[in-house]
């Protein structure tokens, strides 16, 4: 594989005349018969062509060559690299052209921005910045862990700065944040729902609002696809973000990183003071001034207002003459703020008649006298309606009184004024609770301990005299050198990691034309910047020049120019890249032991002397099978790898050997066996080695099932493959009767036979008529077609029976009509005796009842069940005696 810089371009970036010089060359060459098409190849004229690469026989060389070239290719790669992902166009013209393309591009995408002036277009170039940056590689940098933010990485954009992190950077800091600001104090930890702030502008985000999904810049589309035709991390839709400040309407652009540009959009709008007609203007710079003065009456209610047009008047700058409050006095004061007091003590007399008002320049009545109402001594514990002039005494009781202390009274009696000090002796415990000790309880026991806590930091300890173990926050210099590892942090000592370095380094290229803005510490990692400056090095191999290429860090690629010297054994020239600096692969020192470790594969720059001439000259081979090309360096015939195909003695068989000649080397003896066609329907081979002649006929035994899939057979091979049809399905029957059953259910009557029973069935069955007496016996074939009918006897014993059964039924009814008319006559006859009834007439009464339900009861049974069971019985034994007569 090529380093980037030596690859084509793509062809978005290309010049017109640049690919027009690069067919050229390719176009002389096809046109010359024989001639190698590969790229970058040169030959002088009447020099002979270049076999094609799969046809050549490759050399030790060539072998050696291409695997340090390989190793080479590897290590300088990984050390030396361009500073650019993608591929870098091969022309110094189509770098300039590409970036002015690109140039053009963003400013055809901001057209309706930038058309029409007016408003605030910081927010524009912001944008613009922000998508260059995307597009150059290396230019976006997370500042967390200090690496580039590729296309295809899951990113996390601010709200506020729009910087760009890795999704699980921006992850982490979040949770880290939270838990330094929560192991603060313990009494909060992991209850308190604190904010996590943004690694650069220090915007603060709730806990909840922590990113756990990968999503554009507009917020549409969750895992947007690299597309290489869109923004990277962009879906590639409209924005429709809501414009800031709020107008109604939304960006247009598509998808993109940054701010949203200013509202392009034309509203038609009136001035500020509305007295204008309505212009058309900018959305993002709607408000403008028709320069009239205003003539709006200010808030003092005396003058209007002189500025130029404005949406709110300011308060009013004249001077004006006020009263005060109390209208005592009078004084020139602004006309925005006309109310205010003088300093006279008002002195009028209140209600009582005895004092007067103490306030000062007060307005409208004066309050009632202070003390005209209810008043107590001065402890508090008797009350009396006393008149202002005299004054409560104290009433001789303690004053009981909570001290300063809050845990004693005062033992004075009643008294004017505060209480005194509390001296009385206590046992105190020390702040952080180590000690106690009897002394004063106004004052404060602190011991002489010092706090052997760490603070807030981890690091240092608190020190503090009888600390409590709310030890403050620490205050001295965090001073631990930052992830550039050039700077140290300069914040108060804290927990967690520090805040990434503010700090900016430039990284040049090589001729120090061009330069790379990135963040302190990427300095080591950032591959140099492109630079468009063409490379000066001098060329270090046989040729003249070097092949056009950018400026680039490291040393410059290996030339891959034609070495085209004069072969020495014959008279065409190398037609090989140019191999006078190659990378070759050190010896390595073997190991003393596994103490040692390996070190790095070294390699030095060697010249290589030029590969055998791989010029293809036409040679038979020595079957004389083809003609093909041999190269020029190994002249003479060859083996084409294909058989000799020459008949051997057997008459059946041709030598398999590889081409040879038969001179030195004769063909092969057969000692295959036979492979002759056997008749059709034998599966075996034939026993005997390779011979000429006929095959002897098969002996061999075929184990084959019967027709009915039951037995085994064993039948002679010769004889199944020389019968007929016919001898051959006899030879497959067992000669067993058929155990296949038919559709009627009966067993098929044949011997065993291949394909689908007859279903002419020949057993006989009994057919009945409709009343089961008649029956008649035929074919189970001819069953369906034939059908017993019933004659005269059959439909007068059919009469007969059911006669029998309307008689039965008649008499039912006629009971049940005799057994209704007896309970109805019994129920007239207790109506008809009323009053009430003796209790041995009402008991012989509900013995009749209970006897007349049993006797009901059974002629029910009589009626429903034993006559219609009879009549059943009576109908099977009429039809037993006709059968039995039939």
């Amino acid at each position: 594989m090529e380093p980037a810089w030596r690859q084509q371009g793509r062809g978005r970036g290309r010049s017109q005349e640049a690919q027009v010089e690069r067919s050229r060359p390719l176009q002389r060459e096809r046109e010359r018969p024989g001639t190698a098409t590969g790229r970058g190849v040169r030959t002088k004229t009447g020099s002979t062509p270049e076999p094609p690469h799969g046809l050549a026989v490759q050399s030790k060389f060539e072998e050696i060559r291409k695997s340090n070239q390989a190793a080479a290719q590897r290590l300088v790669e990984s050390h030396f690299s361009s500073s650019s992902d993608d591929e870098d166009d091969n022309s110094i013209d189509d770098g300039d052209h590409k970036e002015g393309k690109r140039g053009k591009i963003l400013a055809s995408a901001f057209t309706t921005y930038t058309d029409q002036t007016g408003g605030d277009a910081t927010g524009l170039q912001r944008t613009g910045q922000y998508v260059s940056d995307l597009f150059q590689s290396g230019a976006l940098t997370c500042l967390i862990c200090i690496a580039s933010v590729k296309r295809t990485q899951a990113v996390w954009s601010c709200s506020s700065c729009f910087s760009l992190f890795h999704l699980p950077c921006i992850q982490k800091w979040a949770k880290d944040s939270v838990f330094l600001v929560s192991s603060v104090t313990d009494e909060d930890f992991g209850q308190k729902q604190h904010p996590w702030p943004c690694p650069k502008c220090r915007a603060e985000y709730p806990p909840s609002a922590t990113p756990n999904r990968y999503t554009c810049y507009c917020g549409k589309l969750q895992d947007p696809p690299a597309d290489p035709w869109l923004v990277p991390h962009s879906c590639g839709s409209i924005c429709q973000k809501e414009l800031k400040p709020a107008c109604g309407h939304t960006c247009l652009l598509l998808c993109h990183p940054g701010p949203c540009p200013p509202c392009p959009k034309m509203v038609s709008v009136s001035c500020l003071c509305g007295k204008a007609q309505p212009l058309p203007r900018r959305c993002s710079n709607k408000a403008w001034s028709c320069q009239q003065p205003c003539g709006k009456l200010l808030l003092c209610k005396q003058h209007k207002c002189s500025q130029p047009c404005h949406t709110e008047c300011a308060p009013c700058p004249r001077v004006s003459v006020q009263k005060c409050v109390c209208g005592r006095e009078k004084a020139e004061r602004p006309c925005a703020s006309p109310r205010w007091t003088c300093q006279q003590v008002c002195g009028a007399p209140l209600s009582c008649g005895n004092h007067t008002c103490e306030e000062v320049c007060c307005d409208g009545d004066c309050p009632p006298c202070p003390r005209s109402i209810s008043r107590t001594c001065p402890c508090g514990k008797t009350k009396s309606s006393l008149p202002c002039t005299e004054e409560v005494q104290p009433c001789g009781d303690t004053c009981d009184r909570r001290l300063a202390c809050l845990k004693h009274t005062c033992s004075m009696r009643c008294h004017r004024g505060s209480c005194e000090t509390c001296r009385q002796e206590v046992e105190k415990e020390c702040r952080c609770g180590r000690y106690r000790k009897q002394m004063p309880c106004h004052k404060e026991y602190l011991c002489d301990s010092k706090c052997p806590k760490t603070r807030n930091c981890q690091r240092h300890q608190c020190r503090r005299k009888c600390c409590p173990g709310n030890c403050p926050p620490c205050d001295q210099s965090c001073g631990r050198t930052l992830g550039c590892r050039n700077h140290k942090c300069p914040s108060v000592c804290h927990q967690g990691s520090c805040y990434p370095c503010p700090e900016s380094v430039e990284v040049r290229c090589t001729c120090g034309s061009t330069v790379l803005v990135v963040p302190c510490g990427r300095e080591r990692t950032t591959k140099p910047p492109r630079c468009k400056e063409a490379c000066r090095c001098p060329p270090s191999c046989h040729h003249p020049t070097r092949e056009a290429h950018r400026c680039h860090p490291g040393t410059c690629p290996p030339c891959k120019q034609p070495c085209l010297l004069p072969l020495p054994s014959c008279s065409h020239t190398c037609p090989q890249p140019c191999h006078d600096v190659v990378l070759v692969k050190s010896q390595q020192v073997h190991l003393a032991g596994p103490w040692e470790q390996p070190s790095e594969p070294a390699f030095v720059k060697k010249a290589l002397p030029c590969p055998p001439c791989q010029v293809p000259l036409p040679t038979a081979c020595f079957g004389e099978h083809e003609v093909s090309p041999v190269p020029c360096h190994r002249q003479g015939r060859f083996s084409c790898k294909r058989p000799c195909g020459r008949p051997l003695t057997c008459g059946n068989h041709s030598c398999s050997r590889e081409c040879h000649l038969v001179n030195s080397n004769p063909c092969e003896v057969c000692e295959e066996g036979c492979s002759k066609p056997r008749p059709s329907g034998c599966p075996h081979s034939c026993p005997r080695p390779c011979h000429p002649g006929a095959c002897p006929p098969c002996s061999q035994m075929i184990r084959q099932r019967c027709h009915c899939k039951i037995s085994l057979l064993y039948v002679e091979c010769t004889k199944l493959t020389a019968a007929d049809e016919q001898t051959k399905e006899a030879l497959s029957s067992c000669n067993n009767q058929c155990p296949k059953e038919l559709s009627c259910g009966h067993r098929c009557k044949q011997v065993c036979h291949p394909g689908v029973c007859e279903e002419t069935c020949q057993q006989k069955v009994k057919l009945r008529c409709p009343c089961k007496r008649i029956k008649k016996e035929v074919l189970c074939s001819l069953s369906p077609q034939f059908a017993v009918e019933c004659d005269d006897i059959c439909r007068e014993q059919q009469k007969k029976v059911s006669q029998l059964k309307e008689a039965e039924q008649r008499a039912a009814q006629e009971e049940e009509q005799r057994k209704l008319q007896e309970e109805l006559e019994a129920f007239e006859k207790r109506q008809q005796r009323g009053g009430r009834r003796n209790k041995k007439r009402g008991r012989r009464e509900e013995v009749d009842d209970e006897r007349s339900k049993a006797a009901r009861w059974w002629r029910w049974c009589a009626a429903f069940v034993l006559v219609p069971l009879g009549g059943a019985l009576l109908s099977a034994a009429t039809y037993y005696y006709l059968q039995e007569s039939a």
